[in-house]
């Protein structure tokens, strides 16, 4: 007979489903402080003997759950390319009488200027450097070697996930910390180049921002899931069903739904659609606004991460450089320059900069070699390519 033609004694609602509640496990961990002793070494040399035990650094939880975020993403991934692609030069600053003004020269690069991690290549230590700028609104350089004339001549990088200060607790930081903690052990700040970001780090500067995106993209999966399209199955007559048979009854109509184009109904039985259309059940309008708001917090224009903002949306690649550097990277590639340029990483009167001007002619110059040549004969004859 199946379950649409058989009888009914009572009425019931089919109940929601109990909500299930997990414990969740505390997990402690230790720490310690000063130069006591942990495990035969002192708290120092513990700080120091973790450097390069790449099996222990990680990033931290709220900076990976902020990179879910299509978004910060997108913006973090945009800012790297720019560091990570502009090259470091050296230069020595010099009166000028003539024009009345300082003018750059040009010095020979230190050995650790193209490379400063030997491990690693330099785009990705300049890039993971911007990260930690970007999240946590500064960055570590550990000095692993020195020159003879005691400057340093390359470097690793800690994570600031990794890295705790005992005499600034953040999330905003006010200088570099003289009591610097990796992996519970200190780390000499003497051998360490501090990068303080000029703007707060993300995770702390807008949380609820976000969080609201990550809700947003909890509640757009959970509709993404959701057979389209969603409706309500009514019983207009008959005696009423127990909360047993609404759900065999719903579960029947699903599986009749999406293995046979046509699902059959007694006369007791209604189904009325929902008007959940798939823009509005995947929210499409509040992620293009909550996808501004995050361009606002991560400082890049709106276009750059794919939002749809009318005619400003057309730009030429040298614009949208200029505009990626100038709105939103120049201030962290600022930090770094001016920061290796102190007196603790290079000689007084010398500094170092980021060429700038290669990156932004870069774009142009890749256009006019991959553009063909095109010449011209009489005016009567057309263009050739």
């Amino acid at each position: 007979m199946g379950i649409f033609n058989r009888g009914v004694n009572k009425a019931a609602v089919s109940p929601a489903p109990e909500p299930t509640v997990k414990a969740a496990a505390a997990v402690g961990s230790g720490s310690f402080s000063g130069y006591g002793t942990y495990g035969g070494y002192t708290s120092q040399q513990q700080g120091i003997n973790f450097v390069g035990a790449y099996y222990t650094y990680y990033e931290g939880e709220a900076r990976n759950r902020a990179m879910s975020v299509p978004t910060i993403s997108r913006a973090r991934d945009l800012l790297a390319s720019v560091i990570g692609s502009t090259q470091l030069c050296m230069y020595m600053e010099r009166w000028n009488e003539n024009e009345g003004e300082m003018e750059q020269v040009d010095l020979a690069p230190r050995s650790w200027l193209r490379q400063p991690d030997p491990s690693v290549p330099y785009s990705t230590l300049m890039s993971w450097t911007l990260d930690d700028l970007f999240f946590f609104g500064r960055a570590f350089w550990y000095i692993t070697s020195r020159t003879a004339d005691g400057f340093p001549a390359s470097f690793t990088r800690l994570p600031a996930g990794t890295v705790t200060t005992q005499d600034q607790s953040g999330p905003v930081w006010f200088a570099p910390s003289s009591e610097v903690y990796f992996q519970g052990g200190m780390i000499p700040p003497e051998d360490l180049v501090q990068f303080i970001s000029p703007v707060q780090g993300i995770i702390y500067m807008s949380e609820q921002a976000v969080a609201t995106a990550l809700r947003l993209e909890e509640s757009r999966y959970r509709n993404a899931q959701s057979a389209m399209p969603s409706g309500v199955l009514k019983q207009t007559g008959g005696e009423p069903l127990s909360a047993q048979e609404l759900a065999d009854l719903a579960a029947a109509f699903n599986s009749a739904r999406m293995s046979n184009q046509t699902a059959a109904l007694n006369e007791f039985l209604d189904y009325t659609e929902t008007k959940a259309l798939p823009d509005n059940m995947l929210m499409v309008e509040s992620a293009e606004f909550q996808a501004k708001e995050l361009c606002r917090l991560t400082n890049i224009p709106f276009y750059l991460a794919g939002v749809n903002i009318g005619s400003y949306q057309y730009t030429t690649s040298r614009g949208a450089r200029e505009d990626l550097y100038l709105f939103g990277a120049r201030q962290y590639l600022d930090c770094v320059s001016q920061t290796l340029s102190m007196n603790n990483v290079l000689p007084r009167g010398t500094y170092v900069k980021f060429d700038i001007d290669d990156y932004l002619a870069g774009v142009m110059e890749d256009a006019m070699e991959d553009m063909p040549e095109t010449t011209r004969t009489p005016d009567t004859e057309p263009l050739e390519n």
